[in-house]
């Protein structure tokens, strides 16, 4: 049986930051002193299960792990962002980042599933030159690249000024984007990228309701750490 190191998780909340921070904070046993912020999909929470299992097996490697609320989410607790409430969301993951780099001073590393790692993806590629080292390199889930049954609506005018390394972990059965779409998408980064293909797996990686995939938490960070040495 697989057992993580205890680690403490505790409501996070800066009011002080606008958009404020809210969320869940993951607390190493043994830090490494490296940190992860990481957000929710369109119609999800920092609640999401599958971010709770990422949050878990990193923190258990030594990250301090931040899992946000973004701000729309904040304000309504159900239902997806309006088309206004993106570059808002964007911000509050600046201050999310802010606000763990006080906890730990080494690397920050950025992402989310789905909505919230686009968004991830949106502000980096927005970095100044002067910003740059602001994220170490970027974890997208289920990456949306395109609404499902419209691949003609491609999300990727932001990719090629993306020049934060970025590790995509995206299931063979995601109607938001292809392997081989994501692998195209790709190719448009000027960064280092890598694609993980989980087999079998849909929009929400066999994380659904009540239902786990145990072994995918340590698959990602075992290829997160090999990307990210």
């Amino acid at each position: 049986m697989f057992s993580l190191p205890a680690s403490t998780i505790r409501e996070f909340l800066d009011h002080t930051a606008d958009p404020p921070v809210r969320g869940y904070l993951h607390t190493p046993e043994s830090p490494n002193n490296h940190a992860l912020v990481m957000t929710h999909g369109a119609g999800s929470n920092a609640q999401a299960p599958l971010l709770i299992a990422v949050g878990e097996i990193f923190s258990a490697a030594g990250f301090a792990v931040l899992r946000v609320d973004l701000p729309y989410r904040q304000v309504r607790p159900y239902g997806p962002p309006g088309p206004g409430d993106a570059a808002r969301d964007r911000a509050g993951l600046r201050n999310a980042i802010a606000a763990l780099k006080k906890i730990a001073t080494g690397k920050t590393f950025l992402g989310g599933h789905s909505y919230g790692g686009r968004q991830s993806s949106m502000l980096c590629a927005d970095l100044s030159q002067a910003e740059s080292n602001l994220v170490a390199g970027l974890l997208l889930l289920s990456y949306p690249l395109h609404p499902p049954r419209k691949p003609e609506q491609q999300r990727t005018a932001h990719l090629p000024d993306l020049r934060t390394p970025a590790l995509f972990v995206s299931g063979t059965r995601d109607p938001f984007g292809s392997i081989a779409e994501l692998e195209q998408a790709l190719k448009m980064i000027p960064a280092k990228t890598k694609l993980i293909a989980i087999e079998g797996a849909g929009h929400d990686l066999g994380f659904k309701g009540k239902s786990k995939q145990e072994e995918l938490p340590k698959q990602i960070l075992s290829e997160f750490k090999q990307m990210f040495p």
